[in-house]
């Protein structure tokens, strides 16, 4: 069994168990959250769209932290013009644990 959830304008696929990295939300770690689910997939039977407007997937935060920096680097050509920067972006660690729906 697995769901699609969104958070953060993105959707995940996510299964009991998995461990998912998802745009930062509000939480200390051991906090529980939920997600609304798009689809749900059990076997050969999926459910979407109205069939899963009351669907939940609650999960444990595991942790706040952030991602490996990464470096964007804007230069022009021939006029000595250079910009670097660093961005590390935060996310929160989930476990999920059930998905109801």
């Amino acid at each position: 069994m697995y769901a699609i959830i969104e958070n953060g304008g993105k959707q995940y696929k996510v299964a009991e168990g998995d461990l998912v990295k998802v745009e930062k939300i509000r939480g200390e770690a051991g906090d529980e959250v939920s997600f609304r689910a798009v689809l749900i997939a059990d076997g050969d039977a999926v459910r979407m769209g109205d069939e899963v407007k009351d669907a939940k997937v609650v999960g444990k935060v595991e942790a706040q932290d952030k991602f490996k920096k990464i470096i964007v680097f804007k230069y022009k050509s021939k006029k000595n013009e250079r910009k670097k920067q660093g961005h590390r972006q935060p996310y929160t660690a989930v476990r999920i644990e059930k998905i109801s729906g």
